[in-house]
């Protein structure tokens, strides 16, 4: 018996479809907080709609995992004794 619970088929989108469903949910979900009066969580949705609109514009990547740990340019400079 399989003990993973089955996943939904969902039909195949684009990332780009993706994104825009995931914008116009953010935008909802904005007008709800904003209803409610959680600012700091409207804040928050507002700044993911932002980047979500940021990335259909083309303005930001979809992702930074390839830049995450990326060496800042700066040399390494060993950091040898601790003068007090």
């Amino acid at each position: 018996m399989n003990s993973k619970p089955a996943k939904p088929m969902l039909p195949p989108h684009t990332a780009e479809e993706n994104i825009a469903y995931i914008r116009q949910m953010l935008g909802e979900m904005r007008t709800v907080a904003a209803n409610e009066g959680a600012d700091m969580l409207r804040y928050l949705i507002e700044m993911a709609y932002v980047e979500a609109g940021d990335i259909q514009s083309g303005l930001r990547p979809f992702s930074i995992r390839r830049d995450r740990d990326a060496a800042a340019g700066m040399p390494l400079k060993a950091a040898g004794k601790v003068k007090f």
